[in-house]
């Protein structure tokens, strides 16, 4: 039921990332708002100028302070930040701290608007932890509750992927900042079940934990089955192994050139990386001389279906140690398209139990078992496409938009006392 438009619920929403931002946490922040807005809520979002996954500001938004526009309902303000080249552990610090800055203005602004257009929830976005204080500061002002809406554990994902070391007086301060700004939201979301229970495990009340999922957008399948990129990109009619995402450490990636050097005499199977970030280089550096292997830059969203399409199996590489610090966005979509799906998990993560049924789960780590198990799936189509059906299935089920923002809807309603 929709909020009346005479006495809407009024959202702030306060996270770097947001559209044009085409992958990771900027598509469903962006689908978050205008789904509530859409809803009946009255939407603002306080967000980054669109830089990820370049790691460089978008042409459209270079340059210049603080933008403002209205785009499909909701108040949208861009606030200037820096932006590393290299992002490794302390840039991404100052890179964080500099968008909480930048966002305390507009946040403040919005907490102090007339009674009448009081705010009653601020949403923060995690990433980045950074700008909880910022949002914590907005609700006191406009006697409204804080919402943490948790997308990455960025303090574990940071040890776990080797930016930050995970012992010291650094981690410790780390850890310690971590559990102080969970511990001022009124509700802490996040994305799938073990997550949730991450949360809990770091001693925050069960009943403020809320699992709120990221969504697949997948357009329908391509009937010509990516047809089109077949023809531009010179695949002929070899089976794809495809990649499509972020560059970067928690991804693992590596482990793809070292399995397509296994496969290297296989003629019918290409592995091909779609993406950008910062390890693209080395990952490219990695691969020369490896005929089996194509990189590609992002493709425009308008042609995700072809894209997704021309996969006979997607790839879904993480380290071990970031597997319930994350629930990659991406698996919704490569569910959605009705292709099985290879990921490297361990049994009894998150991941893991999203794969199960509908793909192949190997070690994180093990490129020999990547490569058997993409062979496995290419050299028995039957049981490839019965996969790829249980994929469409759990897609339909688990990673609905309308049900997820329906559901977040409730939950604000409740909060907000409406």
């Amino acid at each position: 039921m929709a909020e009346s438009r005479d006495d809407p619920v009024n959202v702030l929403i306060v996270g770097i990332n947001y559209a044009p931002e085409a992958v990771g946490i900027g598509p469903f922040t962006q689908g978050m708002a205008e789904g509530l807005a859409g809803l009946g809520f009255a939407v603002e979002a306080v967000v980054g100028k669109p830089y990820y996954p370049q790691w460089r500001a978008m042409p459209d938004f270079a340059g210049g302070g603080w933008a403002r526009s209205t785009e499909n309902g909701v108040r949208i303000v861009r606030c200037p930040h820096y932006i590393p080249h290299d992002p490794t552990g302390s840039k991404r610090i100052v890179h964080l701290a500099s968008f909480g800055v930048s966002a305390f203005g507009p946040a403040v602004r919005a907490a102090l608007r007339p009674k009448g257009e009081r705010l009653a929830v601020i949403i923060c976005i995690a990433p980045a932890l950074l700008s909880v204080p910022v949002a914590w500061i907005a609700a006191k002002l406009a006697g409204a509750k804080l919402w943490l809406h948790v997308q990455d554990f960025e303090v574990e994902a940071a040890f776990a992927t080797g930016l930050v070391g995970d012992d010291g007086w650094a981690a410790r301060l780390a850890r310690g900042v971590e559990n102080t700004l969970l511990r001022l939201a009124d509700t802490v979301s996040t994305i799938s079940p073990q997550m949730c229970a991450k949360l809990v495990a770091k001693g925050i009340d069960p009943a403020r934990v809320i699992e709120v999922r990221n969504w697949a957008n997948a357009p329908a399948p391509d009937p010509h089955e990516g047809a089109s990129y077949r023809a531009e990109w010179g695949l002929g009619d070899r089976k794809v192994a495809l990649y499509s995402g972020n560059i970067a450490n928690k991804q693992g990636i590596d482990i793809l050139v070292e399995a397509a050097r296994m496969l290297a005499e296989r003629s019918d199977i290409a592995v091909v990386i779609c993406g950008e970030g910062p390890n693209r280089a080395r990952l490219e550096a990695l691969a020369a001389g490896l005929g089996n292997v194509l990189f590609h830059d992002l493709q425009p969203a308008a042609r995700m279906g072809e894209l997704l399409g021309l996969a006979s199996v997607h790839l879904l590489p993480q380290i071990a140690g970031a597997a319930d610090l994350v629930l990659p966005s991406k698996l919704a979509n490569m569910l959605g398209s009705g292709r099985p799906v290879v990921a490297t998990a361990l049994p009894g993560t998150g991941l893991y139990a999203e794969v199960e049924g509908c793909g192949i789960s190997v070690l994180p780590g093990d490129a020999k078992a990547l490569a058997n198990a993409i062979v496995a799936l290419v050299d028995d189509p039957a049981r490839a496409a019965e996969l790829g059906v249980a994929a469409h299935a759990r897609a339909d089920e688990r990673w609905s938009q309308p049900a997820v923002i329906a559901r977040l809807a409730a939950a604000l309603r409740a909060i907000a006392g409406r």
